[in-house]
């Protein structure tokens, strides 16, 4: 039976090697089926993912075409801010320049007094500064409530960098009357002011009152007397008649007496009641008194849709 069995070689067995020391690491996968083999002059490949020095013309294009696209994007990017900033720049308003376009002004302006009020503006409203975001409305509000000789004030353009140019425009007087020593005036939408820079001459209000404007009150009361004189003044000349003095009667500074070049006798007016409907009564008095011949002393329209006359 010894005989039968086979007699083992006297070899060392085998020694079992564990899966782990087969597990494939990322090295194993540098040459794979489908795979672009890639040249390289390092003595070691790190792996299929490691950029080589040698790379192929594919892989070379793409590279350059992202480079491209990422120094474009900021070239891009670059010029648009560049372009808003110079756009902010140039309307923005530091500094303020002013011009007074009107052939009929006859004295000297002086330009500064109006573009400190205009930065005094600009300043308490920042965004306006941008040109483009300006309310000229409201700034022609804001400098006639500050100088009331101001009617518009508009904006011309950039006049230079950072420098905005604005036309101010001035309010010229129908009216002037001497209310505590000082001379006011009053332009056509009866708004009372000081500074007269025109040289025509206007309807001087004749005080024959003989009331003593002393406190407040009544030189408010006066504001509103020459804003009432500077409304009839206008729509006086709307309708065809030149008023050649105004004068306030005796003992009263709410009634007017007004003279006109056309027709030798006066027109009483009430401060009272609208000017508009008093001229209106007026010319038509007047046009009546023509039509039938008659020239009375004076014709009075302080009552509304009646003229009583003497």
């Amino acid at each position: 039976m010894k005989l039968l069995k086979k007699n083992k070689p006297d070899m060392p067995r085998r020694r079992q090697v564990s899966r782990e020391e087969y597990k494939p690491t990322q090295t194993t996968h540098i040459f794979q089926r489908n795979r672009t083999l890639t040249g390289t002059t390092s003595n070691h490949l790190a792996g299929i993912n490691a950029d080589s020095d040698l790379q192929s013309p594919r892989k070379h294009t793409h590279k350059l075409a992202i480079a491209r696209r990422k120094v474009s994007v900021i070239f891009l990017v670059t010029l648009v801010s560049s372009l808003m900033i110079w756009f902010l720049i140039s309307h923005l308003t530091a500094a303020v320049s002013i011009s007074v376009n009107d052939a009929l002004i006859s004295k000297s302006v002086d330009k500064p007094r109006y573009a400190k009020v205009i930065q005094e503006y600009l300043d308490a409203n920042p965004l306006y500064r941008l040109s483009f975001l300006l309310d000229q409305k409201a700034l022609t509000t804001y400098v006639s409530s500050k100088l009331p000789e101001v009617s518009t004030v508009f904006q011309e353009g950039m006049s230079g960098l950072g420098e905005t140019n604005f036309i101010v425009r001035m309010r010229e007087p129908l009216a002037g009357w001497k209310i505590n020593g000082k001379q006011y005036y009053v332009d056509s939408n009866g708004i009372p002011f000081e500074y007269n820079y025109y040289s025509s001459s206007v309807v001087q209000i004749v005080d024959n009152s003989g009331i003593s404007i002393q406190n407040s009150t009544n030189a408010i009361a006066s504001k509103r007397f020459l804003a009432f004189v500077g409304r009839v003044v206008s729509l006086s000349k709307s309708s065809g008649y030149t008023v050649t003095q105004a004068a306030l009667p005796v003992n009263t500074t709410r009634e007017l007496e007004l003279h006109l070049k056309e027709v030798g006798y006066y027109v009483k007016l009430s401060i009272d009641r609208s000017a508009g409907e008093q001229v209106e009564d007026m010319a038509n008095a007047i046009r009546y008194f023509i039509a039938n011949g008659q020239s009375p002393q004076y014709i009075d329209v302080r009552v509304g849709s009646k003229a009583f006359y003497r």
